[in-house]
């Protein structure tokens, strides 16, 4: 990094123009800094998020700030039992010119876009949620035979209710894992609930304004991919995702007791990719452990099941996670 003079600069003007975009979505989305920093972090590494949380905390109205704030073409789709593939993929319908001919047309879907904000996506059928998967992943839509590309950057950001979960279907590991993190939105503090109080009831409410373009943020997930990763950390990384793996023999008693399954390889590139922006976000040029354990319950909290036992005697996953990476710092002798 030092020897890298042009990156340095580089990393130092993206920091000053994320805080400028962090002061306009909180004037619209008041409070939960941490909700906002995991957002932005999903979009810096040009990846997916799963917000979950009750009803009335503003996750659409982060989601439509943000595509305002950073300069993207968004879109909304409510999720519904009925919806189908192809109200979200789009669908060819046979047209019939002036001369007679016929020809088949593809018509876009709302997935043609670079936000996509999926709202209530568990209640969806398990048929209508895979329609998201190659898009997610391949960042490709195959339509009849032939595949049509969606315009970089590409980002969904679903929402889910805890609640209500009659007539909801549970998203598949598969997707799941194809969500760089899930973040939970919680009820805002006191003095939080009295800002948004004040800030939305009056006359006229605060309007967030464009900071970057599609093509900023574009070079600024290829900086985050530049920034550097110490062996140090890599090797703890590894070291954390393969605990939480019941049948990997660095696995402690705990996890073998309580867990169903654990983490992939894809958990360890979500981890050290979404550390990458945490440290930006934290204007540090390079992460560290302490930015690897604080995304770590975001990113594999939708990512290990407990087993029937555990969920039985009510055990908390986040504890889990909590308590195991404890261990391992220990037993590692990281600060």
């Amino acid at each position: 990094m030092a020897d890298n003079p042009k990156l340095i600069e580089d990393i130092k003007a993206l920091e000053n123009n994320l805080n400028v975009a962090r002061e306009s979505i909180k004037k619209r989305f008041i409070g939960q800094e941490r909700v906002v920093d995991l957002t932005l972090t999903a979009l810096l590494c040009g990846a997916h998020a799963l917000l979950i949380g009750l009803p009335g905390l503003g996750k659409t109205r982060l989601v439509e700030t943000l595509s305002t704030v950073m300069g993207l073409d968004g879109k909304r789709v409510q999720f519904t039992p009925d919806l189908m593939p192809a109200d979200i993929l789009g669908s060819e319908v046979l047209e019939t010119s002036d001369d007679g001919k016929r020809s088949f047309r593809f018509i876009r879907g709302p997935i043609f876009c670079q936000l996509l904000m999926a709202d209530e996506i568990n209640r969806a059928s398990p048929r209508t949620q895979s329609a998201l998967l190659q898009a997610m992943q391949e960042q490709v839509v195959t339509i009849s035979g032939k595949n049509h590309r969606l315009k970089p950057p590409f980002h969904v950001l679903a929402t889910q209710n805890p609640i209500e979960q009659e007539g909801t279907y549970p998203l598949p590991e598969a997707q799941l894992d194809r969500f760089l993190i899930q973040i939970n939105v919680d009820f805002p503090d006191f003095d939080t609930e009295k800002d948004i109080l004040r800030a939305t009831t009056g006359v006229e409410e605060s309007k967030a304004t464009q900071v970057f373009s599609a093509d900023q943020l574009i070079h600024a997930q290829s900086l985050v991919r530049r920034m550097p990763v110490g062996e140090d950390v890599v090797n703890f990384v590894l070291h954390l995702v393969r605990a939480f793996r019941p049948d990997d023999p660095s696995a402690s008693r705990q996890v073998v007791d309580m867990v169903a399954w654990g983490p992939g390889p894809r958990a360890s590139q979500a981890l050290i990719m979404s550390s990458r922006a945490h440290a930006l976000l934290r204007n540090q040029l390079a992460p560290n452990i302490y930015d690897v354990l604080a995304m770590l319950p975001s990113v594999l909290r939708h990512r290990m099941s407990l087993n029937f036992a555990a969920r039985a005697r009510g055990d908390s996953l986040t504890e889990l996670i909590e308590s195991t990476s404890a261990e391992l710092v220990k037993s590692k002798g990281s600060t």
